[in-house]
């Protein structure tokens, strides 16, 4: 009985190790209720975890020297692959509701610079051997971190001038929120990396000019999900986030939202809530 032991030990830690790298690679990939996006050819945005991920086949080459040299080069085909179609699937992210990644690369030869070194460093998310030999490797990189500071602005700062509520209307002065869920589901609305909200009158109730370049470079300006009971247990927005129905969308793009004047007044009514705001603490419901 004893000589067994070491052996279901064994087993048991394969098996471990298999879940636990099949939960992170789930984790990577994203799940079905994530808000995800198709860009380029074989790119994908999943706006949910942040990741930005795509594609590439590679095949062995017709006279390799041996089963190991074919494998080597189809997978190092198929990496190359993957990395050039992620900077296309990244040209196609959108910004705001007026710009693309692609605008700006074109427009700055730094930022082009800059966001083709972060392809480069694209981490291998997935591989995957097919029986004629060729080899599909799937490459990501997140929104956040670098890709963020460099397309960015770099001047953001917190306005000191909250909105005031509209004449006649009505709002609960003071009351304090730990985060804001805006629900714009059945509007078409396209995500992006730094959208606005807008009340009626047009004027920005948060944007970029709201939030603190640190926690938007960090966290990402807004969190997308389609659930609004994950939304709400989000610790994004943590335990008493303010839940509004956007009215309409805001421009060509369907990137920027709008929401009652009285939401935007109530929602701007204590300079905590400001606070959060400038923390990002913002959530967007989509379909």
């Amino acid at each position: 009985m004893s000589g067994k032991q070491p052996v279901i030990i064994v087993l048991i830690c394969t098996v471990l190790l298999a879940l636990a790298a099949g939960s992170a690679s789930a984790q990577m990939a994203g799940t079905v209720t994530d808000v995800e996006q198709s860009v380029g050819s074989t790119g994908k945005v999943d706006w949910t975890t942040g990741m930005i991920t795509a594609v590439g086949i590679g095949a062995p080459p017709a006279q390799p020297a041996n089963a190991a040299q074919a494998r080597a080069m189809a997978e190092r085909a198929a990496q190359v692959v993957a990395l050039r179609n992620l900077l296309e699937a990244v040209k196609g992210v959108r910004v705001d509701s007026a710009t693309t990644v692609e605008n700006f690369m074109v427009t700055s030869d730094v930022i082009k610079t800059e966001v083709s070194g972060f392809i480069q460093g694209a981490m291998p998310i997935d591989k995957k051997y097919m029986s004629d030999g060729s080899v599909e490797v799937t490459v990501g990189m997140r929104l956040t971190g670098a890709l963020a500071d460099t397309l960015l602005p770099k001047g953001l700062a917190t306005p000191s001038t909250p909105l005031t509520a509209p004449s006649g209307a009505t709002a609960a002065p003071g009351q304090l929120y730990t985060g804001l869920i805006v629900d714009a589901r059945g509007l078409g609305v396209r995500p992006a990396m730094a959208p606005k909200i807008l009340n009626e009158d047009g004027k920005e109730v948060y944007g970029s000019a709201w939030v603190s370049r640190d926690f938007a470079v960090r966290e990402g300006m807004v969190g997308y999900l389609k659930d609004p009971v994950a939304a709400q247990a989000n610790p994004r927005v943590t335990d008493k986030p303010m839940m509004v129905k956007a009215l309409k969308v805001s421009g060509d793009a369907r990137v920027d939202t709008v929401i009652s004047n009285a939401d935007a007044a109530a929602l701007q009514s204590a300079a905590q809530n400001l606070n959060m705001l400038q923390k990002c603490r913002v959530i967007i419901l989509v379909d």
